[in-house]
């Protein structure tokens, strides 16, 4: 018990000695030993590399997840050692809307169609986004997260340490400087050699942690040539998906609608494609559908454009096959009745060719 009474007392003198020697230097009346440029140097590093660090941690939390809401979330669920709920990303929410809106339109019709395709593609960029952001949490922001919150506080810790045994060493100078009897001068010096030692051990220590920064530099460049080929695999993908894209796009017709004032009904219309020329309305080829459509009968014809039927009373093409069409009275003018085998269904006259 006595000892303990006496190990408290010893460290309230020096907690005591430490804040009046503190005092002093901040009002100039006592003198402040200087660390050496080296190790400033290196604490000055230190603390560039800590606060740039924190700069780009932030930057890119905030590429990986704009939304801040959903950042506090997933901060609180990590702090609770919990998973955070899966949601969609923008890319698969925007996907999905298309998909069903696809199915609502038809996915018979060329623009429900193409909506699918779409709104298919959109998924697998925010599956592709998803994986982005789990390897740049895993290989770059935990490692930036890791230094922070580990070695950079035991590099606080002992230069805080350093800074105590700094003021522990200038107090004992201070304190041999005011001794006049020969035996408080002996046990002064003796007070100096002490923290002068425990100083030097210290800013050893210090020396040391504060030298394995150039390691940390090491590890994160590592770090950010795994981010930078995380987004080149990431953009790679999303180039390669749209590509794609665009060449399935490539095989649809150009979508267009007629609106001929009609309310209580509605008519389908034949797509072309954009890149298609239209068709003569003059000469030959018209004067064919002209004829066919006013005289039973039937007659060859080649398909120029892929279709989609819209509904069960259409027949879908393949571009280049042939098949036969004939007329059907009361049947639309654009409209004629194709057969391919067993299969029948109204086609668009627009996307054929009539044959000798």
């Amino acid at each position: 018990m006595d000892f303990n009474v006496k190990r408290l007392a010893a460290d309230a003198g020096t907690l005591f000695s430490r804040a009046v020697q503190f005092t002093e230097e901040k009002f100039g009346q006592a003198e402040k030993t200087e660390l050496d440029a080296h190790l400033e140097n290196l604490l000055t590093r230190a603390e560039c590399t800590k606060q740039w660090t924190e700069k780009i941690l932030k930057q890119t939390e905030v590429l990986l997840q704009p939304n801040p809401n959903v950042r506090i979330e997933e901060f609180f669920y990590e702090k609770l050692d919990k998973k955070a709920p899966t949601r969609m990303n923008n890319h698969e929410l925007l996907g999905q809307s298309m998909i069903d809106s696809g199915h609502e339109s038809g996915p018979g019709t060329a623009y429900g169609n193409a909506l699918i395709k779409c709104g298919e593609t959109e998924k697998q960029i925010g599956g592709a986004e998803r994986e982005f952001i789990q390897s740049s949490a895993i290989n770059f922001l935990t490692p930036f997260r890791n230094f922070l919150e580990g070695d950079f506080k035991t590099i606080l810790k002992e230069r805080k340490l350093l800074q105590n045994k700094r003021l522990d060493l200038d107090a004992a100078k201070t304190k041999l400087k005011k001794a006049k009897m020969a035996d408080a001068r002996a046990l002064a010096e003796q007070d100096l050699k002490m923290t002068q030692s425990e100083f030097d051990r210290q800013a050893e220590i210090t020396r040391l942690l504060l030298e394995g920064i150039s390691s940390t530099h090491a590890h994160h460049l590592r770090c950010l040539n795994d981010f930078v080929e995380a987004q080149m695999t990431y953009y790679a993908q999303c180039y390669q998906y749209m590509v794609d894209l665009q060449k399935q796009l490539g095989n649809f017709p150009s979508a267009f609608s007629s609106n001929n004032n009609q309310s209580t009904a509605s008519v389908s219309v034949p797509i072309l494609p954009l890149s298609a020329p239209l068709p003569s309305t003059t000469g030959n080829a018209s004067s064919g559908f002209t004829e066919l459509q006013n005289f039973s009968g039937s007659r060859k014809a080649r398909v120029l454009y892929d279709y989609d039927a819209a509904g069960s009373n259409e027949l879908s093409l393949l571009a280049d096959e042939v098949i036969m069409v004939s007329s059907v009275p009361g049947m639309d003018s654009d409209w004629l009745m194709g057969e391919r085998g067993t299969q029948k269904g109204k086609v668009p006259i627009t996307y054929l060719e009539l044959l000798n």
